[in-house]
């Protein structure tokens, strides 16, 4: 797996460094497909709010609102 270490991939969004997306690790976080990372269910869950890019695997309701902190229902939070 690759393992890829870089300012948070949010931090431009929200103006601050959440700490939790510096360490992704592929398959567990991401997957590639077709030269974009696609962010896990598991990850978007952790990390603890949407980033209103409208991902594709978003645990979030309503989808695509940024900030939101609103799980899905039967979603919850498990730990990283």
């Amino acid at each position: 797996m690759q393992k890829i270490k870089q300012m948070g991939i949010f931090d431009d969004i929200f103006g601050n460094s959440d700490g939790y997306s510096d360490d992704l690790k592929e398959g567990k976080d991401f997957y590639m497909e077709k030269g974009y990372r696609v962010m896990t269910e598991s990850y978007l869950i952790n990390r603890g709010y949407c980033c209103s890019n409208g991902c594709r695997h978003c645990p979030y309701w309503p989808k695509a609102q940024k900030g939101n902190t609103r799980l899905r229902p039967g979603l919850t939070k498990k730990e990283h």
